[in-house]
């Protein structure tokens, strides 16, 4: 039943016949069920990149905008959100602590829910992340255009680019030391925005020009809820995409030395990221600030709370700690689409291609590929912006609800088949299992429920972004029925 994994020759490639489907992560193969990957990445990669992949470039930009929308009830917001994102990685840390795997959640779909589910989540994860990789390659280039005016937008986009492939195609320790310290730039930042914003708030921040109003900004400029009960739910929908990335840590656990025990403790320590990183900062925020005040929206939440306590040079400190950021998206995303490529190759639901590796265990076709498609949607962001692009934006939209949702189902499922199969494994366990999942799920389709009956933007994400998944399913069911025909044909010959 299980397959064992063949490891990359020093000095050359290895591939995997598409049509012996790996069984990523079952009992009896490598610890990371990687076939042909490395464990190149040490415990402090994965413990900072589980750290940080909680805190992406829309915590920093877009919470200016959530405040403007719901006032100090944002917090709420992000609380419901957090929790949701709690649940989802503590059933995914289930099961990739019991089967590692380089596909993560795609690989336990196939296996719980069968071909068409992890080839259906699988690709359109893929397009998440390279349409991501579009949008902050364009992020950071407007933030070093603002620094270098004589390098245009598009060139500084290029230079990013082909930086983090070249990082990513070295080597998956390179990946791991570019997201280590980029991610602990961004936790040092935070931590301290929170500490020196909480002495201010006190009134106790030696040097403070804000006047330490503590915790009356919460409720003194229309209460807690100044644009009604209703707008905790349009807080949802402008903060739950900021969360997206939370789960890479579990594909980045194949390539590490003890996946098992990086997942448990990643999985374990999620509640008091989410609530120092995300209610933390936001907290400060809001406390040092009237929730009305036009700088949070005009500078951005963090530049004015720096800004109302009187730290030199705000904007620009915020500006090399976003774009940290999004070269931390972008490093990330380049690394954790060409891992699902290369998982994909591995279950034959991609080229063959995609599952041959260098002698460092480097996937170069599969980074390689997700890389083109990066630089051909930044192409169509400065030349179709409102159009092309557009459409890849809003059709990829809904896609990290549309992940939380099947890693919920999936862990329906795989429960008994780990229980069955292999029980010592099941070192990590969702609570209240089955009915927290079942709560999890309800929550999901009530935020897709609540973004189509808002209308706008939202809906247009949502429906595009069905309208994408259909298509791929579709792709996904035709090839499962050709796969069979093929198969009954070789029987009868």
């Amino acid at each position: 039943m299980n397959t064992q994994p063949t490891l990359a020759k020093e000095g050359g490639d290895t591939g995997t016949t598409g049509a012996a489907r790996q069984s990523e992560g079952q009992p009896g193969g490598r610890p990371d069920g990687s076939n042909g990957l490395q464990a190149g990445l040490k415990n402090r990669h994965l413990s900072m990149i589980a750290i940080g992949g909680v805190i992406g470039a829309g915590l920093f930009v877009g919470s200016g905008s959530g405040i403007a929308a719901a006032g100090p009830a944002i917090l709420l917001s992000y609380a419901l959100v957090g929790a949701m994102v709690v649940f989802v990685m503590r059933m995914l840390g289930e099961m990739a602590a019991a089967r590692p795997s380089s596909g993560s959640f795609s690989a336990y779909a196939d296996q719980a829910l069968g071909r068409w589910a992890g080839f259906t989540i699988g690709w359109l994860y893929w397009f998440f992340w390279v349409v991501v990789l579009a949008v902050e390659a364009t992020a950071g280039a407007k933030i070093l255009e603002s620094w270098v005016p004589a390098v245009p937008q598009w060139g500084w986009a290029l230079i990013v680019m082909v930086v983090l492939t070249a990082t990513n195609l070295a080597s998956v320790a390179s990946y791991g030391e570019f997201e280590f310290w980029f991610a602990g730039i961004k936790v040092v930042a935070i931590g301290a925005f929170v500490v020196i914003g909480l002495l201010a708030v006190f009134g106790v921040l030696p040097g403070s020009d804000n006047p330490g109003a503590g915790f009356a900004h919460l409720t003194d400029a229309g209460g807690f809820f100044p644009m009604g009960a209703g707008a905790v739910l349009t807080g949802v929908l402008m903060v739950v995409f900021s969360f997206m990335g939370s789960e890479i840590v579990t594909l980045a656990a194949g390539e590490s030395e003890d996946p098992q025990r990086a997942v448990t403790k990643a999985t374990n320590s999620v509640i008091w990221r989410i609530g120092v990183f995300y209610l933390g900062s936001i907290f400060v925020v809001l406390t040092l600030l009237p929730w009305n005040d036009k700088s949070i929206t005009e500078k951005g939440s963090y530049v004015a709370a720096l800004d109302s306590i009187g730290i030199p040079n705000a904007g620009q400190v915020m500006n090399v700690i976003v774009l940290t950021a999004v070269l931390s998206c972008l490093n990330s995303g380049l690394y954790t689409a060409s891992r699902m490529a290369f998982s994909l190759g591995q279950r034959g639901d991609a080229p063959r291609a995609f599952t041959r590796t260098s002698a460092r265990g480097v996937p170069r076709a599969a980074i390689l590929s997700s890389v083109v498609f990066g630089f051909v949607a930044v192409f169509f962001n400065y030349k179709w912006p409102d159009t092309v692009f557009a459409f890849l934006l809003n059709a990829s939209g809904a896609v990290a609800l549309f992940v939380w949702l099947v890693i919920c189902v999936t862990q329906l499922r795989m429960r008994g088949i780990i229980l069955r199969e292999s029980p010592e494994k099941l070192v990590v366990r969702m609570w209240l299992f089955p009915y927290l999942t079942w709560v999890t799920i309800a929550m999901i389709v009530a935020v897709l429920g609540y973004m189509v009956y808002e209308g706008g933007a939202n809906r247009e994400q949502v429906l595009l972004s069905l309208l994408v998944a259909a298509l791929v399913l579709a792709v996904a069911v035709v090839k499962e029925r050709l796969v069979k025909r093929d198969a009954a044909g070789a029987e009868r010959g």
